[in-house]
């Protein structure tokens, strides 16, 4: 259809490198001045932001676990935190820029030549980044597998490392402490069980919230909305069009009605390649 769309997007255990082929996407965050990019880069959130087009946006979407972001781009994750940016802006060892990635992905005819040669330049801008820890690596592993429920004293002392040692090597290299990153993972399965139809007191007691309200705390501070606000939502059929979830299985995004200034212009089309890291 040829219309706007707004999303609501909630913070997710993953950094987002948009390689934008044509259109802008605006991004606006409360606190923050919107940011209008083509190829975007989004580090580590703790808080929803609110990303919009005039109708007109394709390109390819790589969700990036953070500490593998850290080794693309080689800045500390935690000046990222909650910021979009253009990936140009970033140091990075590619031997073009990223726009330039882009346009040639763009260039070619068909996705499966466009997955193709971005697994080769992402292979190779890997390998020439700084190294990631392999005890962050395993670290964050641990909390994505606990969905967040593992305390932190014991995630330090099942990779080798004094909490502050983690707590440290975690700024640089995910982004968010071990605390926050957990609550980010502890909230995305709330929001999966939620929307799979669970009850708000069940999802409390099955996510280690203390109760309820510590759950609907949790949830506004993070999505801008109530556990039952964020259900209804996406219960509503939107004659825009369906919520598209940006991690396959889970419960980010919500489908905003557009407002009456929004930008116009034709068609959408977008595709997404799987994580890296």
């Amino acid at each position: 259809m040829n219309r706007p769309r707004r999303r609501l997007e909630t913070p997710i255990g993953a950094s987002t490198l948009l390689l934008g082929f044509e259109g802008p996407v605006r991004i606006s965050r409360d606190g923050q001045a919107p940011d209008t990019l083509v190829s975007v880069y989004c580090g580590p959130t703790t808080t929803p932001a609110v990303g919009e087009h005039g109708g007109r946006l394709s390109g390819i979407e790589v969700l990036l676990t953070p500490w593998a972001a850290f080794t693309l781009f080689g800045t500390p994750q935690h000046e990222l935190v909650n910021r979009t940016v253009d990936p140009d802006d970033l140091p990075h060892s590619l031997a073009t820029s990223v726009a330039e990635l882009a346009a040639a992905l763009a260039a070619l005819p068909d996705w499966e030549r466009r997955f193709g040669l971005l697994d080769e330049v992402f292979t190779r801008w890997r390998e020439a980044g700084p190294r990631s820890s392999e005890r962050v690596a395993r670290a964050w592993s641990l909390l994505v597998r606990t969905a967040g429920a593992i305390p932190v004293p014991r995630l330090a002392e099942e990779v080798g490392w004094s909490v502050r040692q983690l707590e440290n090597r975690f700024r640089e290299q995910i982004g968010l402490g071990p605390k926050a990153a957990a609550r980010v993972l502890r909230l995305q399965r709330a929001r999966r069980l939620l929307a799979a139809g669970r009850g708000a007191a069940e999802t409390a007691a099955l996510c280690g919230f203390y109760d309820q309200a510590h759950l609907s705390g949790e949830f506004k501070a993070m999505t801008g909305c109530t556990p039952r606000e964020f259900v209804q939502a996406r219960r509503q059929p939107s004659p825009l069009s369906p919520v598209a979830d940006r991690m396959s299985g889970e419960a980010t995004s919500l489908v905003l009605p557009a407002p009456a200034a929004a930008w116009s212009g034709p068609g959408a089309h977008f595709s997404k390649t799987g994580r890296v890291g």
